[in-house]
């Protein structure tokens, strides 16, 4: 096993049909980080497999071999041995790369002299298993691709009605006007969602038509199918017949959030918690997860529930729990709250009329509503780094058209 022989520095566009990139993994989170990397470099059909080497072994003994191969050794006994066996029924020309969660510089060395081109131990780092895919992939000593993917930021409700929603607009539309960044949000509720109808767009077709055929999604059919909030803010959303089902499914999602990250600094995906079960591997991809409840008894139990799901963050991924209409009627005390989910939310908005009666009016009621502002701070220094600009800064003449 060995680096591939030195090939031209340019994207590619790579069928699962040639093989040329097969990843054996059990985790979601390294799962997720290896395809933001091959993303990155322009990997578009990769095959994942759940497992490891002992499963490589046993695909690799029927099939030809890939140009660049990932295995997971996590709790093999004796992963040295896994891999001469590996190598046994792997083309010579093949890139290994492996991953585990040793951090011992034994099992490194003796790894390098089986023929490996890496070995990285969890959690991985996203710079540098992009730059061994890189180097397999693209050629040997070729330079990291110039151009940069945008930030994915999910945002799951663990209830209906708990403003998830309303806290997506209201960040999308503040880094798009405020920090005037290139923006688009995806509602994946496709039936119920009112993510267009709180930035007053349009909901169209588009969205089921990427998600049953995502082949026919490319650069034409993105600018006829988004609905364009401002210049800056696309919208991707439906409104499908209460009588056909329209749940997205992984398959769909993926290959339209890749194109629409090449194409905005931030993409936010406003998940209906039916889906998320569904979407868990997506969840774990490279980026930021709002989870928004409010603080009733079932909201508790269910955000413990989806936290030890989705895992603790790490360098690449991070969960952050907004608590919303902390202090309302209809919550527990928030004392009460976290001792039944075990930790404390990231954020917490506090219940106020003005809140509820602006986040009615969609974003048309952002511009005015202080309180609403003050407590969304912290979520937008949590996703730009940067303070939030003043509520009396925004300005909605480019959505209405108004001079």
């Amino acid at each position: 096993m060995d680096v591939a022989p030195s090939l031209p520095p340019a994207r590619l566009t790579l069928t699962a049909a040639t093989a040329t990139v097969m990843v054996f993994v059990r985790d979601h989170d390294s799962e997720g980080v290896i395809r933001q990397c091959l993303i990155d470099i322009g990997v578009t059909a990769p095959e994942f497999k759940t497992g490891g080497v002992n499963e490589a072994i046993t695909e690799l003994a029927t099939r030809p071999s890939p140009r660049l191969l990932i295995v997971d050794v996590h709790g093999v006994d004796d992963p040295v041995a896994r891999i001469h066996d590996l190598a046994n029924v792997c083309d010579p020309t093949t890139g290994v790369i492996v991953i585990g969660e040793s951090n011992d510089i034994r099992l490194y060395r003796e790894l390098k002299s089986e023929g490996v081109v890496e070995y990285y131990f969890t959690p991985l780092v996203r710079t540098l298993v992009m730059q061994s895919c890189n180097a397999i992939v693209l050629g040997v000593g070729s330079k990291l691709p110039t151009a940069r993917t945008g930030k994915l930021i999910f945002v799951v409700g663990v209830r209906g009605g708990v403003g998830t929603t309303t806290i997506a607009v209201a960040a999308a539309w503040h880094l798009a006007e405020d920090n005037k960044r290139r923006v688009c949000l995806i509602d994946l509720d496709m039936q119920f969602g009112d993510a267009a109808l709180q930035l007053n767009v349009a909901p169209s077709h588009a969205l089921r038509e990427a998600l049953d055929h995502p082949d026919r999604v490319d650069e034409l059919f993105l600018d006829r199918g988004m609905a364009r909030a401002s210049e800056r803010l696309g919208v991707i959303a439906a409104l499908e017949p209460l009588d056909e089902a329209t749940m997205p499914s992984e398959a769909g999602v993926m290959p339209l959030l890749e194109r629409l990250l090449q194409r905005n600094r931030y993409v936010f995906v406003d998940i209906p918690m039916t889906s998320a079960p569904r979407l868990m591997p997506m969840l774990h991809l490279p980026g930021t997860i709002l989870l928004i409840s409010i603080g009733s008894l079932v909201c508790a139990r269910d955000v413990a529930r989806l936290r030890e799901k989705l895992g603790p963050n790490s360098a690449e991924r991070t969960t952050v729990h907004v608590l919303n209409k902390s202090g309302s009627n209809d919550g527990l005390p928030d004392a009460d709250f976290i001792r039944a989910i075990g930790t404390p939310p990231d954020v917490i908005m506090p219940y106020s009329r003005e809140i509820a009666v602006a986040s009615r009016l969609g974003v048309q009621g952002l511009r005015t509503c202080a309180p609403l502002q003050r407590a969304l701070a912290p979520v937008y220094r949590q996703l730009s780094g940067e303070e939030p600009a003043a509520a009396k800064k925004w300005s909605l003449s480019s959505l209405f058209g108004k001079s």
